[in-house]
């Protein structure tokens, strides 16, 4: 044990606050996981917390092994990994399985393991890299709306077009964050308004031929337009009876909760293990419980900030911010949609709602962070080298 503690490199502070997450998300998830057992016919819900186990130990795995490559390698995968990202969502667009009555078909199936996976997810963050090697390959030149089209915004669009039919809230997301890590890096704001209206038209043009041929992508464009109508009317629909349960459990929680595991709400809730278990959260551990949590993602946020200044060069500044922003945007869209500050979007709370894809995913992107603030520390520990040779020298002898 002691030795893994010596091998692991990049902020120590990142590694405690995902930890953190990780350990306490154990409780809500098995208290939650009941709704699912029994609605499955199980009457034991240990198997969900086996899985749970399983999903965050593969994601720790995950995030040790990427940390330990050099952040510059992965400049270059972004280039072999978008052609790759792009097949994947073709293939889901067309063969993709519907996941514990999800209403799109989002995943696929790996045949030779058994597992599903969210094509998307793995998408979201090969994009940001690709985008954020783009911009720091451009830094040192003249930037041109008609010279970034095709190396720029054409995978970009590739990528978030083979996204929306099927899951609308994760493109709009990967296109804000797009958007918004190009901004940091430099991109002419007049250019980035043209963006904007051409994301605005196609989206316009993509609700008016989906009503038109409504068979095509059944109930997609209807599912989105419900959620919107439920979240700025009084209307009865599914959404409504969501977030009226959501609240239920909130209003229940007070300032401490009723206690871990005696939530009432996650046998009535649906999806209470993953889209809203932020509410599941404040119903047992109160306003203390959720609270909690807020920090903790801030924190991260702050260490995330911190990682990308301390980077040394553009592009692991741009990694940080790209991969590590959507982590923190993706939770607070998840509580925002538990309180209805926010439409129902059917985002999970990284690193705490259960599910595999987005636990791998999420720590995929933190271990590109760590890789990128364990490169600072190595070039750290050089300097301190060069500058006191004999006490370093005197230290190992």
């Amino acid at each position: 044990m002691q030795a893994l503690f010596k091998n692991i490199k990049g902020d120590r502070l990142i590694w405690a606050i995902v930890a953190l997450l990780a350990i306490f998300s154990f409780l809500p998830v098995y208290s939650a996981a009941s709704n699912l057992a029994y609605s499955g016919g199980n009457t034991s819900t240990f198997a969900f917390f086996v899985k749970h186990f399983m999903h965050l130990f593969l994601g720790f795995a995950i995030m040790y092994g990427v940390h330990k490559i050099p952040y510059r390698y992965f400049r270059g995968l972004s280039l072999i990994m978008i052609p790759i990202v792009l097949v994947l969502l073709v293939v889901t667009m067309f063969q993709g399985i519907t996941i514990e009555g999800a209403n799109a078909s989002r995943w696929i199936q790996i045949p030779i393991v058994g597992m599903s996976f969210q094509t998307s997810t793995l998408a979201s963050v090969v994009l940001m890299v690709y985008v954020a090697r783009y911009m720091s390959k451009i830094q040192d030149k003249e930037i041109t709306f008609k010279a970034s089209i095709l190396p720029l915004w054409v995978p970009v669009f590739l990528v978030l077009v083979l996204i929306l039919p099927a899951n609308l809230s994760t493109a709009a997301i990967m296109f804000v964050m797009v958007v918004m890590l190009v901004f940091i890096g430099g991109y002419p704001i007049r250019y980035l308004l043209s963006i904007l209206g051409m994301g605005i038209l196609c989206l316009a043009l993509f609700v008016l031929v989906a009503k038109a041929f409504p068979d095509a992508m059944p109930n997609r464009v209807d599912t989105w337009m419900s959620r919107l109508e439920s979240f700025t009317n009084d209307d009865d629909t599914e959404a409504d009876y969501q977030i009226e349960k959501a609240k239920i459990a909130i209003a229940t929680g007070y300032i401490q909760g009723v206690g871990p595991g005696k939530s009432i709400q996650k046998n009535f809730l649906p999806q209470s293990s993953s889209d809203f278990i932020f509410a599941i959260i404040i119903e047992e551990y109160g306003l203390i419980g959720g609270i909690s949590i807020i920090i903790l993602y801030m924190w991260l946020l702050f260490r995330i900030v911190i990682a990308a200044q301390k980077a040394d060069t553009v592009f692991g500044k741009l990694l940080v911010l790209g991969v590590g922003l959507p982590i923190v945007f993706q939770a607070l869209i998840n509580m925002a949609v538990a309180v209805e500050l926010f439409p129902v979007t059917g985002q999970t709370l990284p690193l705490i709602s259960s599910g595999g894809t987005s636990i791998w995913m999420t720590c995929l992107a933190i271990g590109i962070i760590l890789s990128v603030s364990a490169k600072r520390e190595e070039i750290k520990e050089l300097e301190d080298i060069e500058d006191n040779p004999l006490e370093i020298l005197s230290e190992t002898i």
